[in-house]
């Protein structure tokens, strides 16, 4: 069994285990000895899924009467899930209000000893933003029905992205182009999705995180021009800077946004990133889950993943 892993043979049940970070969060459990149940939704491919120590359960949540049998007998719940990315057809917010409500009902109903969710650093300080607000709803709804949880709040991921905009994004980058969100004044928190999938991980089981609601981030927060100069001197090539909320993408976004929701939410998001509270306290992630993790190792993985620096990656 893996170092730091419990003796418990009850499965850690999954919620989100076909997306990219669910799929890290299930080998980050398998790789500390934990039995996985993935639950997934009628019709979804599993055919990426391990199928080592990973037992496949169906239902949907938004539908409670399916969650009964993915409940009965874990060691604890985690939930990657979203909606408001639209990933699949017919995604939409309410996974994150609904959907996860039904989860947490769930969990009291079958009095699971703990839930570990995927929240959202500094949802609570914006109502604007709708699947910032929808973390802040499901975390009440946790505290209300008393159900014993930990809530990981990450910064933004950087990452590599897969389809469409991963391929978007290594277009730009070698066209000397960084998307950044913030202007040269305000920062905010990145963190390697690898290194949230490590911290999901331990939190399933760390005494000490039960009841807490733990930011999670990386060593420092980086404005845009700062996350263009770090891409640069890791590429070995000057890079600039694109704000992807400047003004000219702003009056953009909010044409589009009269006709498409997923807009609407990316320009209030952006909105509250410029408001300089987007940064995490991470003296908590470092008590609990180990030294806190270089921005430049999670962007030397995100150029990894991108076929931009050699080797492979591994957040």
């Amino acid at each position: 069994m893996a170092a730091g892993s419990s003796s418990d043979a009850r499965p850690v049940l999954l919620v989100g285990a076909t997306g990219d970070l669910g799929g890290r969060v299930l080998r980050a459990l398998r790789a500390r000895g934990k039995p996985v149940r993935a639950l997934v939704r009628p019709g979804s491919d599993v055919s990426g899924l391990p199928t080592d120590g990973v037992e496949i359960v169906r239902g949907d949540m938004l539908d409670p009467a399916s969650l009964g049998p993915a409940f009965a007998g874990v060691s604890a719940a985690v939930s990657t899930a979203i909606g408001y990315s639209r990933r699949q057809e017919g995604d939409s917010l309410r996974t994150d209000y609904e959907g996860n409500r039904h989860l947490v009902e769930a969990a009291k109903s079958a009095g699971i000893p703990r839930f570990v969710f995927l929240s959202i650093l500094a949802c609570d300080k914006a109502p604007g933003v709708p699947h910032f607000w929808a973390k802040k709803v499901t975390e009440d709804a946790l505290k209300e029905l008393g159900v014993p949880f930990v809530s990981l709040r990450p910064g933004a991921f950087l990452g590599a992205p897969s389809g469409r905009y991963g391929k978007w994004m290594r277009e730009g980058l070698e066209k000397g182009r960084v998307m950044g969100m913030t202007p040269a004044g305000v920062r905010m928190t990145y963190i390697a999705p690898g290194e949230v999938a490590r911290a999901i991980a331990m939190a399933v089981d760390e005494p000490r995180a039960l009841g807490r609601t733990i930011d999670l981030g990386s060593d420092r927060p980086l404005s845009g021009p700062e996350l263009a100069e770090l891409v640069g001197r890791l590429l070995g090539r000057p890079m600039t800077m694109r704000s992807m909320f400047g003004p000219g993408f702003g009056l953009l976004g909010r044409i589009a946004g009269l006709f498409n929701p997923g807009m609407r939410e990316m320009m209030a998001m952006g909105r509250f990133f410029q408001t300089g509270q987007y940064i995490a306290d991470t003296r908590l992630q470092g008590e609990l889950f180990g030294p806190i993790p270089k921005v430049e190792d999670a962007a030397r993985a995100m150029l990894k993943g991108l076929d931009l620096l050699p080797g492979p990656s591994r957040t």
